[in-house]
């Protein structure tokens, strides 16, 4: 979690630099935006599909056998044939780039698509390191190693920093573009140095008959085409606002970046050291250790991203000027994203079980029901972003509304079928309902502390005119909030306040972290090892 915040810190820095240099050419700044759904549906499809369904649960089980030779063989040659598949459909799409453009955005200029497809061909080269580095966050995850991975995105953003500060100035929006390629490279290498500690050899086996290999090769096309199904959503995106005026598209990204925070720093941290314990847990009979973990690991994401996601709706306008006011972000476009960011929030917790509910059907094997309920979420997603934008006329507001409420509901959906899968005790459940009650009475109250001092804070105390007295402002009513948060879940003994507690112990012990640890030690100490 520490290491996902500097990871966000380093994006909103990337992003307020982005804006800085770029949004008085709004224009290319959504080109820019635009080239990128494309190598990201790739590494979405490819990468994340083959390891968080497939890759990962397989390998974990070879691990727990301690049949380490076949491990790192399924290992090598998953990477080799996704490596092939990416090479394959990296031609097609650095043919076809400005085709493609033209396809996922028809309402750009013409100047728009040209840059859009260049843009495109160079950040093609970015995901070539990305599989691999992929493959090395799966390996390393599977031996319950979580830091170093999670510090992987930091440099990558890291790079993408030194692209638009040092190559801007000379080649214009491909500055930041080469710095995608920058960052894939450091992205790889901070974590190839472990994954070669733990055992990984690299071979050039394609061994697509191995019981193994074929074993992910069957677990992928589900995966993959429900995260292909949930891409239709950034596809949606780019078609409807690139008809809208220019700018709405990076508004729209600028919006969801702060909205993804509480569903990245909770919804996936935990839910990816969920996954491997899950994977293991799932070969047994009785499925009540599986439920205990799935609904601790629930009510730990709820009890974080709540008070943040309330912190974002309260306080949308500091937040959102703190954080992307340059001088070249005028007023108007505060404001539109300030509507954005409290829309799209009210999914935020939402989004962050959804990464969990997610992993637990793929730690069960069962790539189908996630994909059958992604692709009813998507086809309402289009139908009520078409209804929003076009026949209700609310612009870029209206696609937020839509990703709200389809987030929403495939969350609860997902929950849900989770339930009748795995069918916990009645206990559980009474349990469950219990904590959120309390936790969503602490988190009102919050609202309420965080909304009254604003208020009188801005109105008596501090000219938020000014940067330093608006800093301010949102630092102390933030903390006003957050500690109501805290105060209110241990008067209504909210017992997920003690996994506050136990991160913080974590946090302290950082040094212990870092030492290097034999495999098995590894594998029956996963809980410290988070």
């Amino acid at each position: 979690m520490v290491t996902y915040a500097m990871s966000h810190l380093m994006g909103l820095v990337k992003t307020r630099l982005l804006i800085s240099y770029f949004f008085s050419k709004a224009h290319l700044l959504d080109a820019y935006y635009g080239a990128f759904v494309i190598p990201d549906t790739i590494f979405q499809l490819l990468v994340i599909g083959s390891l968080s369904a497939a890759f990962i649960p397989t390998f974990t089980r070879y691990i727990t056998k301690k049949d380490v030779k076949t491990a790192w063989h399924v290992a090598s040659s998953s990477l080799n044939l996704v490596l092939l598949v990416f090479s394959v459909i990296s031609v097609v799409i650095f043919i076809f780039s400005k085709n493609l453009s033209l396809l996922i955005a028809p309402g750009f200029s013409a100047v728009q698509i040209n840059t859009m497809s260049d843009l495109l061909r160079v950040m093609l080269v970015a995901q070539v390191f990305f599989c691999i580095s992929g493959f090395l966050t799966g390996i390393i995850q599977s031996n319950q190693r979580f830091l170093i991975p999670a510090m992987a995105p930091i440099v990558y953003n890291l790079g993408i920093i030194l692209g638009i500060v040092f190559l801007s100035p000379k080649i214009g929006i491909f500055g930041p573009a080469v710095g995608v390629v920058i960052g894939s490279i450091f992205h790889m290498l901070i974590q190839l140095p472990l994954a070669l500690k733990l055992g990984f050899k690299f071979s050039a086996s394609l061994d697509i008959r191995h019981e193994g290999v074929r074993e992910v090769l069957k677990l992928i096309p589900p995966r993959v085409l429900a995260l292909g199904i949930d891409q239709i959503e950034q596809f949606i995106a780019v078609v409807i606002s690139s008809i809208l005026i220019p700018g709405s598209f990076t508004l729209l990204n600028v919006a969801r970046l702060l909205y993804a925070i509480p569903s990245s720093l909770f919804g996936v941290t935990i839910g990816q050291a969920a996954l491997p314990t899950l994977s293991r847990i799932s070969l047994e009979t009785d499925r009540k250790g599986f439920a205990e973990i799935v609904i601790d690991s629930l009510l730990q994401i709820v009890f974080f991203a709540l008070p943040i996601s309330i912190m974002f709706i309260v306080l949308r306008i500091p937040v959102v000027r703190i954080v992307f006011g340059a001088q070249s972000f005028p007023w108007s476009a505060t404001i539109l994203t300030g509507k954005m960011l409290a829309v799209l929030t009210l999914s935020a917790v939402s989004s962050a079980v959804i990464q969990l509910t997610i992993r637990a059907f793929y730690a069960l094997h069962d790539t189908k029901t996630p994909l059958y309920i992604g692709f009813f979420c998507a086809l309402f997603n289009g139908a009520l972003s078409l209804l929003l934008v076009k026949v209700f006329d609310l612009g870029i507001i209206g696609l937020a509304f839509a990703i709200t409420m389809t987030a929403i509901i495939e969350g609860f959906i997902l929950t849900w079928y989770l339930y009748k899968k795995i069918h916990w005790e009645h206990s559980l459940s009474l349990n469950l309902f219990s904590s959120l009650l309390r936790m969503l009475f602490a988190g009102l109250i919050t609202g309420i502390s965080l909304w009254i001092p604003m208020r009188f804070l801005d109105q008596f105390i501090f000219d938020t005119t000014r940067t330093l007295p608006l800093v301010a402002l949102t630092v102390l009513t933030s903390a006003i909030g957050f500690s109501s948060y805290f105060v209110f879940s241990y008067l209504f003994q909210v017992k997920e306040l003690t996994s506050l507690v136990s991160l913080i112990r974590r946090v302290t012990r950082f040094k212990n972290i870092l030492l290097p640890q034999s495999k098995e030690v590894l594998i029956v100490s996963a809980p410290d090892q988070n």
